[in-house]
């Protein structure tokens, strides 16, 4: 098996590099240990998704996503999965309404009856035979901040907002004995 390195998130224009690379194989995709997408699926939409987001340390990050939306009809009957040439025509067509941003990350969404509908990062992208195979990668959450060695933003007293309260930031609490009588309410006091 012949493996194409892909170890970081892959972009749009690494990704259709490699199918322009294997036009003639068939095109098969892995999202779990010995899991596989059905040969019948059909490539229903190629989305293209801007991302502004602020993070927990108060930056502003900014990417793109294109998504690859895969899905299995109820009748599966493809004795074999499509071939990258029919995925490269569909990309084609899609290029020539909405042209996408060659950087942006490159996740393939996908779910079926037993798998739950999740993105996903195309990982390893190997040749088997007559087959050009993509392993998927599950998505992670992940603290930006901490990746750029920072921490998540602080309250107005400069604790942290993902540190554990401690006695000094725990607000008080006045406890007051309702059995004993208070001179403000008796009765005519006023005060109900």
């Amino acid at each position: 098996m012949d493996k194409i390195d892909t170890t970081t998130v892959m972009n749009w224009q690494d990704f259709k590099a490699n199918l322009l690379l294997h036009p003639e194989l068939t095109l098969q995709f892995q999202y779990a240990a010995d899991m596989w997408v059905d040969a019948s699926y059909h490539i229903t939409e190629i989305k293209q998704a801007p991302i502004v987001s602020v993070d927990c340390g108060g930056k502003m990050n900014s990417w793109t996503e294109i998504i690859v939306q895969l899905w299995e009809p109820s009748g599966k009957n493809n004795a074999s999965a499509m071939a990258v040439g029919k995925a490269l025509s569909i990309i084609e067509l899609v290029e020539k309404t909405l042209p996408l941003n060659p950087l942006g990350q490159v996740k393939i969404e996908f779910g079926n009856s037993q798998f739950d509908t999740r993105q996903m990062y195309p990982g390893e992208i190997a040749i088997e035979g007559t087959n050009l195979i993509v392993m998927l990668n599950p998505d992670i959450t992940q603290c930006k901040a901490i990746g750029r060695g920072q921490s998540c933003g602080t309250t107005a007293t400069g604790e942290t907002c993902c540190e554990p309260a401690t006695d000094e930031t725990k607000p008080k609490i006045q406890l007051k004995n309702l059995a004993v009588a208070d001179p403000c309410c008796t009765p005519g006091a006023g005060c109900c």
